[in-house]
């Protein structure tokens, strides 16, 4: 791999990919909705483009294609689900312009980006004491526990999620909403619990670092962590991306219940926002990520170092205006 574009590099991804890729002697190309001056991490790549929404599906893989021929990029690296989505839709164009897309096979991101096909599978499986999730179309609202979670079964980043107390506030909210679009789950009080996994498909080779997420953004990304070892519920996490075929670096969600039990919520097929924790704490999931799909064998995972973890902000000046906006 000699040259390679990042999606959505204003993502809180970004930051430890851009860095790891050049580390590895990469050449990274990055693009973003929102123009470089916006974007802290533009000025860390050795090119730069504003890009469509990928919402506007057709102007989105048109313009991106075009920078992947003009840049001469070998491998596209996806840090959001939509954008996953896409893609996942469009892999014979990328085929055809000899670019690798670092995500797994089509069928497991179809399995990993419905929730409801995903619970299913897994409690078929008996893996991950995955979440009771139900189309919200086929529950009866007069009988489920309250309170409840509602949320988009495709969803991305906590965005649509509801939590209704009530029989009451669930007639309201379905007075708004479609109810096909979403999915019902039960509410648990308990503590979230990201895992990072590397996996490479061809050798089975899989590494399992897990966080504890004490403080996080209202989008579900962590600002304070605690990295701890588990061994069951790294043996878990094994199993599950054995079964749904995971290659390269994905995160599972999970909620620790005040009974102690794990139950499986998702599989965001993509890095996670806090992918930066997990390189920090001992494996540098971004390189070993990138081998799953160059043919070199990912490093054997020999635990890693239990730590608490925050993280800040910091300004950075994108550039320099002169007198009345001009650019000096």
């Amino acid at each position: 791999m000699k040259t390679a574009l990042v999606t959505a590099i204003g993502s809180f991804s970004a930051d430890i990919v851009i860095k790891n890729l050049k580390k590895n002697g990469i050449r990274v190309i990055g693009c973003d909705i929102y123009p470089s001056e916006w974007i802290a991490d533009a000025g860390n790549t050795d090119a730069f483009f504003q890009v469509p929404y990928a919402t506007e599906e057709p102007r989105y893989v048109e313009r991106l294609l075009s920078i992947c021929d003009q840049e001469q990029v070998d491998a596209i690296i996806i840090l959001t689900d939509v954008e996953a989505d896409v893609w996942n839709r469009h892999r014979e164009e990328l085929k055809a312009h000899s670019i690798t897309l670092c995500l797994s096979e089509e069928e497991t991101m179809l399995l990993c980006r419905d929730k409801r096909k995903m619970s299913s599978f897994l409690s078929e499986k008996g893996l991950g004491n995955p979440i009771e999730t139900v189309d919200l179309l086929e529950a009866d609202i007069d009988t489920i526990s309250y309170p409840a979670v509602v949320k988009p079964y495709n969803g991305r980043s906590s965005q649509g999620l509801h939590y209704i107390s009530s029989l009451e506030e669930m007639k309201s909210f379905l007075t708004f909403q479609e109810a096909g679009d979403f999915v019902v789950q039960p509410y648990y009080k308990g503590s979230i619990i990201t895992v990072d996994v590397v996996r490479q498909e061809e050798t089975g080779e899989c590494a399992v670092i897990c966080r504890k997420e004490l403080l996080r953004t209202g989008n579900g990304a962590g600002t304070s962590v605690l990295v701890f070892t588990n061994k069951n519920l790294e043996a878990m996490c094994r199993e599950i991306a054995e079964a749904i075929h995971i290659n390269g670096c994905v995160n599972f969600e999970f909620i620790e219940g005040e009974d102690g039990i794990y139950r499986m919520l998702e599989c965001n097929p993509r890095f996670s926002g806090g992918v930066e924790f997990s390189c920090l704490a001992g494996y540098d999931c971004v390189s070993n990520h990138i081998k799953c799909f160059t043919g070199e064998k990912i490093e054997p995972f020999h635990g890693i170092t239990d730590m608490y973890i925050a993280r800040k902000y910091e300004e950075y000046i994108t550039k320099i205006l002169g007198k009345e906006g001009e650019r000096e």
